[in-house]
């Protein structure tokens, strides 16, 4: 059956990176799958948590807030804030952004800072959180960049990009990068979280009232093996093309740190 937006299985949606979306965060951009937008920003600051003063743990932190802004469903979506608690999905998908960026990041590299990336959508249209692990990935490398220009870092802590994708079963096809369409209405969904060079750091998925098969599940896997591969040939033209030195304001405000 043809997908709605009459992209092939095997077919990711259109992709970009907008750079310095947030111009006062160290690194960002506006990753763009489809309909779907997130804000993704990283910021380095002085100090690590006091659980890593106690335990001695030596070098830096990473941590993840993710949070959807109301207008970016099709109703609107209160604020966690106006409830007094973060909502179950908010926290679980934190939590994997986390995971999956301090699976590529040396943080004893890092010095005693903490690495703060915040993923706000903007519109959701389905992979919200596999857009906000490629997205943070652009957005801390940035980061990185500038404050090795500046002297503050030898070198970028990151040790390779990390991306994540969607794959599913609808309607008996396995498709890649599923849209909100095909997203709730999918009888297998899954989110695969890689590094650049196809190591798996997360894999999260399941039957929605439904099985699936062993060629199934492969047949997924090497969907968002592809598309993967895709992504981060165009995180790496991003970065390419990113100049630290672009954002003056930045810089002076990470030189005088």
């Amino acid at each position: 059956m043809q997908r709605i937006d009459s992209r092939e299985n095997d077919q990711l949606r259109p992709v970009s990176f907008q750079a310095d979306f947030a111009p006062n965060a160290h690194g960002s951009v506006l990753v763009s799958f489809g309909n779907t937008r997130v804000i993704c920003s990283a910021m380095l600051e002085d100090g690590v948590p006091r659980w890593m003063h106690q335990q001695g743990v030596p070098g830096g932190w990473l941590t993840a807030e993710y949070s959807m802004m109301p207008y970016s469903t099709l109703e609107r979506k209160p604020r966690d804030i106006n409830r007094g608690k973060l909502d179950g999905r908010s926290s679980e998908i934190q939590r994997l952004i986390g995971r999956s960026l301090r699976a590529v990041v040396d943080l004893k590299s890092i010095g005693q800072r903490t690495l703060w990336i915040d993923c706000d959508v903007l519109q959701a249209d389905g992979g919200t959180r596999t857009a906000s692990i490629t997205g943070a990935a652009v957005a801390v490398e940035m980061a990185f960049q500038r404050f090795i220009a500046v002297g503050k870092m030898k070198k970028s802590a990151m040790t390779q990009l990390a991306a994540a994708i969607s794959a599913g079963v609808w309607e008996n096809d396995c498709r890649l990068d599923l849209n909100y369409h095909e997203d709730k209405d999918a009888s297998v969904d899954f989110n695969y979280a890689m590094t650049e060079n196809l190591e798996m750091i997360e894999v999260q998925g399941s039957g929605e009232e439904a099985t699936f098969s062993e060629a199934q599940m492969l047949e997924m896997l090497n969907l968002s093996k592809k598309g993967v591969g895709e992504i981060c040939k165009l995180q790496r033209e991003t970065l390419e093309a990113f100049n630290p030195g672009d954002n003056e304001d930045v810089m002076n405000r990470i030189m005088d740190k």
